[in-house]
């Protein structure tokens, strides 16, 4: 009984002090990246700064990609959450809307050099089409792609994740050019960008 005892707060203890160097290493990754910019940012260079074992970050990222994705549904995430959470009809999202849930968040983040940076990743990752193992629902091309497929009769699935893909490159682009970080668009762009992705996405499905 008391062997169990002291192995649960042991375990506890593990849990927490892991869950503080992934937040921490998060954190630093975040600041380093602000500064010097993701070419001339290194895992060992994070895990430097962090102060933690060279290894950290491949033993709770993975990678180098696995620090910025984890770091970019942290920030990012509860942005589309925050917009899809209150809603009680995402069965019946049209196109438009669900282009101005993906949008909207964009524009404010363009304005502020930390949401600049995560736009920029994101876009990085995007046209590198990287694989990256997404742990959050709404960045993941599955639940965009089904709501595609309720909108546009006789989409495949595979054509539906295709037209997302292609939506997302774009929208990303737009506003996370990595070879133009400080790019802003205006309202009339914002509004002429996301009525052609609307446009683009809810063509009819070709007969086949």
């Amino acid at each position: 009984m008391i062997d169990s005892v002291i192995d649960g707060c042991f375990d506890g203890d593990v849990a927490h002090v892991d869950s503080n160097t992934r937040e921490r290493l998060l954190t630093v990754a975040e600041r380093l990246l602000l500064e010097s910019g993701y070419d001339d940012v290194s895992v060992r260079a994070v895990c430097l700064a962090a102060e933690v074992n060279p290894a950290s970050v491949h033993y709770h990222f993975g990678s180098k990609v696995g620090l910025v994705s984890a770091l970019l549904e942290a920030r990012l995430g509860p942005l589309w959450q925050a917009s899809l959470a209150d809603r009680t009809d995402t069965d019946r999202l049209g196109v438009a809307q669900a282009v101005r849930i993906v949008v909207d968040p964009l524009v404010e983040l363009a304005a502020d050099p930390a949401g600049r940076l995560y736009l920029n990743l994101l876009s990085r990752l995007l046209l590198a089409r990287r694989e990256v193992s997404w742990t959050q629902r709404w960045f993941s091309i599955a639940p965009w792609a089904q709501m595609l497929q309720r909108n546009v009769p006789g989409l495949s699935a595979d054509e539906a994740a295709h037209r997302w893909m292609l939506a997302f490159e774009l929208i990303f682009t737009q506003f996370g050019d990595p070879l133009n970080g400080d790019r802003t668009l205006s309202n009339q762009q914002v509004d002429a960008l996301c009525t052609f992705v609307a446009a683009g996405l809810s063509v009819p499905a070709v007969a086949r």
